[in-house]
């Protein structure tokens, strides 16, 4: 494969108050990668999008939604709740899930809104 060359700077030119403000904020993108590492794959993009339109859903409910087994859709929300992103509560033998808080439903309902974007152009 060949190398394109256009998108890369032709000298090095650092500068240096740019640097010096950003490089200690670079800490606090920490653990941004987990959430995205979960927001990744499909299931449970669908789940989380799912969570954000219905404060709260029960795993069959969302076994339902997303059309697969009650294990599977379990084995996806316990990873979204071990991530952080999902909580849940159980109520008799029923355990309900909702997002852990409004910054997972502003991810995901930006995530969607900026693909429809690019499906629609």
């Amino acid at each position: 494969m060949e190398e394109n060359k256009t998108d890369v700077c032709e000298i090095q030119c650092v500068d240096e108050s740019k640097v010096l403000h950003l490089k200690p904020k670079m800490k606090e993108a920490d653990g941004v990668a987990k959430i995205f590492k979960a927001l990744a794959d499909d299931t449970r993009a669908k789940i989380i999008y799912a969570l954000a339109l219905e404060d709260e859903l029960c795993v069959c409910d969302v076994a339902n939604i997303i059309g697969s087994t009650i294990a599977n859709a379990s084995h996806h929300l316990r990873l979204l709740r071990t991530m952080g992103l999902a909580k849940y509560r159980k109520e008799g033998k029923l355990v309900y899930y909702s997002l852990d808080d409004d910054h997972v439903r502003h991810l995901i309902l930006t995530g969607v809104a900026h693909a429809q974007e690019h499906e629609n152009n």
